[in-house]
């Protein structure tokens, strides 16, 4: 009789649990059930020559070993020798079992489903879990069975149970439940069921996810669930993740990547795949699905927010197909095709891609195209918004044809086209278009083109004008674009800007505004700084509009830290000194430029600057402003005024000796101060300035010693302004800088400064002992420029390397 249902369970193989099943029988059984050889209930029952029955693969099996070992062929029973093999089925018997066996599955059934409750055991769970599958595995009608007994809702119900062995169960039990029964499928596609398997996939433990995935990669194989489980929030993400888990083991990672192959099946999964970052499905589509799919997908594409590597791999395995579309089909596709490739062409690797596929005559061609042809002023701005985009990659834009008669983008008919376009089309195209210009001109090989070109069309005024734009996206790349064209156009955009239009004061307001700097205010002090710096009549409009105040007082406080803007602190600083130092170079011909820099002690601020390390051209700006105000120096000392002689004074000359002045300055010998005259030695900026004659930026040292230089100069008092850089050991610095011969201006401006130093005796009794330094000074005189060589011979001259009267050269003072 039956085994007792009771009693723990222990998971086991399963081929283990297969006999633990087929042992316990709920129903009466005989033992003419069982074969003789396997033990087991038999499922075909057949009967010898001698009327013994076994089941039919049992008996054929002892037949065959009896024939490979040479025995004779016997009855396992009897072990008589047989005179035939021939096996009779035992019908009878076979439907006798098999009737026994239905009503001994549905008392197992039965028993599974008193147990199948939250309140049971968890071994009675287990076990009838356990039985379920087993009946479902016998044969396929017994899901049926199992369906009509209103196991499955129990079976569900076993997913909320607090124990994990449970709930892997009856997660496993459902997958073979609905294996290949649709019916099955669509009890489970009902309520919550689904979204309660899915709730798994986040679970940490691994054999839940297992056993949840491998249960919606059996759901998925019907169409109609498919779309439920995609329903799901956070499903197919789940799925994309687990298939690059390398927490999951190999076969889950498999599972999760089979049910989203079965998923692809719902276009809505396909979208929301491509959301999770899982595009191939969807470039399939694009590639091989129906046309309205195509278009949907490619809709789709162009909505999509992508990272630059998966731009680059849906530029190359799309951008023939999307600019085929682009070129051929209908308005419809055309806006999809253009919606996508700007979304993938705003990566500098991806538009190289679609630059080779041959994008830019396709765009060219929709910019320009005027009729009943052309594109809607909507699409014309994404095909301008493409073009922005891919003028960014560093390429030869030079050699690239866009046009007829070998025309590149770069060409003077197309530049000029473009120049139209941003006249006459509204502000969403022409700010593009401007953003095409100014990547065309950030290319030292494609600039000189566009100069040329804008100087033709004599479109800078136009373009000047732009920058009283109220539309901000207009005025940043037409700043951008100005600034770009400067070093080729800066007199004549100096010219547009001054006058009484207003260009200026917009770009004054710009710089003004007190926010974290942004990239229209860093781009808007770079055009002012690129403009030609002796530009009187700009500086005096510049003076007149309060602009170097304001500039000042920018600088100061971000100085101060006052100031937040990231990326475009530096470059927004640099312009404001360069801007800044623009007012020293007027100095002798405007007294309102001499007063501002006495009233902002602009001397002390470009002294502080020159610490600014890492900023090379804040260091280079300050001194070659200090350069300036050095120069001035001697001219804004103020000597004192010495009392008349008396009679006696005038008649005796023993009593007209003129009284000592204290307090004069060693170099200008008279009464300077920092602020008033800009004197570098009472503002002791000559140790800062030697300092930097080690700079790595040979332009920097250049600036520095030029500054240096003004202690030298004519109008000085040279042994005083020698014996100044004795002290600051500034001459040792100052002849390396000679040896090192880093570039010809900075040669030139050693040689001029190193013979002035040796009209000091001393010093040239010194260096005539260094051989480097005659070597230097030789090299220069053979070598340099004319200027150079000149000055080399009256230095050779005082080290005694050249006798007074060679005159190789005229004597100059």
């Amino acid at each position: 009789m039956a085994e007792s249902w009771h009693g723990n369970y222990d998971t086991g193989s399963q081929s283990d649990d297969s006999y633990r099943f087929e042992r316990l029988h709920i129903e009466p059984i005989y033992d003419s059930f069982f074969c003789p050889l396997t033990k087991q209930v038999m499922r075909d029952p057949v009967t010898l020559e001698n009327g013994q029955t076994f089941e039919r693969e049992a008996i054929e099996n002892w037949f065959r070993e009896c024939r490979e070992s040479g025995r004779s062929l016997q009855c396992p029973l009897t072990l008589k020798d047989l005179k035939s093999t021939d096996l009779k089925p035992s019908i009878a018997l076979r439907n006798t079992i098999e009737e026994w066996s239905a009503r001994n599955e549905a008392a197992q059934l039965d028993m599974a489903r008193k147990s199948l409750n939250l309140s049971s055991s968890e071994g009675d769970i287990l076990l009838a879990l356990e039985y379920v599958q087993q009946i479902c595995k016998k044969r396929r009608s017994n899901k049926h069975i199992a369906r009509n007994a209103g196991l499955l809702p129990m079976i569900i119900d076993m997913m909320k149970s607090s124990s994990r062995r449970v709930r892997c169960k009856s997660l496993d039990t459902l997958r073979i439940v609905v294996e290949d029964d649709s019916e099955n499928k669509e009890i489970l596609a009902d309520g919550d069921t689904v979204r309660s398997i899915v709730k798994f996939l986040s679970h940490e433990q691994s054999k839940e996810r297992e056993e949840a995935v491998s249960l919606l990669y059996e759901l998925s194989k019907s169409e109609a669930l498919c779309e439920k489980i995609g329903s799901i929030p956070g499903a197919i993400l789940m799925l994309v993740g687990m298939t690059s888990s390398k927490s999951d083991n190999i076969l889950t990672v498999e599972k999760a990547e089979k049910t989203l192959e079965n998923l692809e099946k719902c276009e809505n999964n396909v979208l929301q795949m491509a959301e999770n970052g899982r595009l191939q499905p969807l470039l399939t589509q694009i590639l091989e699905g129906p046309p309205e799919t195509k278009l949907s997908m490619s809709n789709f594409l162009g909505e999509l927010v992508l990272d630059n590597d998966v731009k680059v791999l849906v530029a190359k395995s799309l951008g023939s197909s999307l600019i085929n579309i682009m070129r051929s089909g209908n308005m419809q596709s055309r806006e999809a095709a253009l919606k996508a490739l700007n979304q993938i062409s705003s990566c500098e690797a991806s538009a190289k891609v679609l630059i080779e596929a041959g994008i830019l005559p396709s765009l060219v061609k929709d910019l320009f195209t005027v009729g009943p042809h052309q594109l809607p002023m909507r699409l014309k701005e994404v095909a301008a918004t493409i073009l922005a985009n891919i003028v960014i990659s560093e390429c030869d834009f030079d050699s690239i044809l866009v046009g007829p008669d070998d025309q590149t983008l770069v060409s003077e008919d197309i530049v000029h086209n473009l120049l139209h376009l941003i006249s006459n089309t509204g502000p969403a195209i022409s700010c593009k278009l401007l953003q095409v210009l100014v990547g065309l001109t950030s290319s030292p090989s494609t600039v000189l083109s566009v100069v040329s070109a804008i100087k033709s069309s004599g479109a800078i005024i136009s373009l000047v004008q732009f920058i009283e734009a109220p539309q901000k996206e207009l005025r940043v790349p037409s700043i951008k674009l100005l600034q770009n064209l400067s070093p080729d156009l800066g007199q004549e955009l100096a010219d547009a800007l001054r006058g009484t239009v207003g260009q200026l004061g917009s770009l004054i307001k710009v710089i003004s505004e007190n926010i974290s700097i942004t990239e229209e205010q860093a781009a808007a002090i770079g055009l002012l700084a690129e403009l030609p710096e002796r530009d009187l009549g700009l500086a005096r409009q510049m003076l007149d509009e309060g602009a170097f105040q304001l500039v000042f007082s920018r600088v100061v406080k971000i100085r101060q830290g006052g100031t937040k803007g990231g990326r475009f602190v530096t470059p927004f600083l640099e312009g404001l000194v360069r801007v800044l130092a623009r007012v020293t170079l007027v100095l002798a011909d405007e007294q309102a430029a001499v007063a501002l820099c006495r009233e902002l002690n602009v001397a002390a601020l470009f002294i502080e600057l020159l610490q600014s390390n890492g900023l090379d051209n804040v260091q280079m700006s300050s001194a070659a402003a200090l350069e300036n105000l050095s120069e001035e120096s001697k001219n804004l000392t103020r000597f004192p005024e010495l009392p008349t002689p008396g009679v006696c004074g005038s008649i005796f000359p023993c009593f007209g000796k003129q009284p000592t002045i204290n307090g004069l300055c060693r170099l200008h010998r008279g009464m300077c101060s920092l602020r008033e005259s800009f004197c570098l030695l009472e503002g002791q900026a000559v140790d800062k300035l030697v300092a930097l004659l080690d700079h790595t930026n040979e332009k920097v040292v250049e600036a520095a010693l030029a500054a240096l230089s003004t202690l030298l100069d004519d109008g000085v008092d040279l042994e005083q302004g020698v014996l100044v850089l004795c002290e600051a050991e500034g001459v040792r610095p100052i002849l390396d800088v000679l040896l090192e011969k880093r570039t010809e201006n900075l040669r030139r401006r050693a040689v001029w400064v190193v013979e002035r130093l040796l009209r000091s005796d001393e010093i040239a009794y010194e260096v005539s002992g260094d051989p480097n330094v005659s070597t230097a000074l030789v090299d220069a005189f053979q070598h340099g420029d004319y200027r150079t060589r000149q000055i080399a011979e009256r230095a050779l001259k005082h080290v005694d390397r050249l006798p007074n009267f060679s005159g190789v050269f005229p004597n100059v003072g």
